[in-house]
């Protein structure tokens, strides 16, 4: 199916790696430039290199940013439209939670999460609105993460964190819905990133699992008993991006395998 995004151009945080290196490939594989915004200028220039090997004829721009002060944002947006001329689509896949259960998270750690996760996307979305409004027209998607409607104890930075972007998100498709700016959101649960283990390791440390029984707990908690790899999650994000997904609006879509947490902190026999 031809998603209609040629001649688009989709500016992606996040983006030199995971879901949003897999979300530019699939952007330019549909015949979109893609403008990719991450902090490590060696990690952009990988991200390049990997997707031009795929895909030769890809339009990309590297963009080096540090999403945690709103100025940076506004001139990665600056920058986007500057080299191409336009901006149509936002994906926000930028940051990460630290995760940890109540007792071990202090200050820094909330502020860490919420710095990026959450105001990164705030910030993005806040520098991008105007050049939408101006054109008429937009598209935002979110990867956010199903911590926000599935809440874990183990990984209450992200919780919080998610929650906060989907709130947000949701308000502000009641309001840019009317400038035909759409805004949706994507839930991923566990996704093999290459960041799998260090969560794994989270999670062992945070319920005193050893890291394998960590390990299987975590796969078993979703149906397919597998973690997500990052294309499944990335053909939902181009597509919701596309014009063929043209009246989903508001939606918060969960890309998680049918995931039951609970199942993650149950003992073998399967008390709590």
């Amino acid at each position: 199916m031809d998603l209609g995004l040629s001649a688009q151009v989709a500016l992606i945080t996040g983006g030199s790696k995971g879901i949003g290196r897999e979300t530019a490939l699939g952007f330019a594989r549909e015949g979109a430039a893609c403008a990719i915004v991450a902090r490590d200028p060696s990690g952009l220039k990988n991200a390049v290199q990997w997707i031009k090997e795929q895909v030769p004829e890809a339009q990309l721009h590297a963009i080096s940013a540090d999403l945690s002060a709103e100025a940076n944002a506004k001139a990665a947006v600056e920058d986007a439209i500057n080299y191409f001329g336009h901006v149509d689509i936002l994906v926000n896949c930028a940051g990460a939670a630290p995760g940890r259960v109540l007792m071990d998270i202090d200050d820094h750690l909330w502020n860490l999460a919420l710095g990026v996760k959450f105001l990164g996307y705030v910030r993005m979305t806040k520098s991008v609105i105007p050049h939408f409004l101006e054109r008429g027209q937009g598209v935002i998607v979110n990867v956010v993460g199903n911590d926000g409607i599935k809440p874990s104890y183990w990984e209450l930075t992200g919780t919080a964190a998610n929650a906060a972007d989907l709130a947000v998100m949701q308000a502000l498709a009641d309001q840019y819905g009317r400038y035909n700016i759409r805004i949706n959101s994507v839930n991923p649960g566990p996704v093999d990133t290459g960041r799998w283990e260090q969560l794994t390791e989270a999670f062992a440390r945070d319920l005193a699992f050893d890291v394998p029984t960590a390990d299987i707990r975590a796969k078993r908690s979703m149906t397919p008993h597998r973690i997500a790899r990052p294309e499944e999650v990335a053909n939902v994000v181009v597509f919701l991006a596309s014009p063929r997904a043209s009246f989903i609006h508001g939606a918060q879509l969960t890309v998680d395998g049918n995931q039951r947490k609970a199942l993650m902190d149950r003992t073998d026999d399967g008390t709590l």
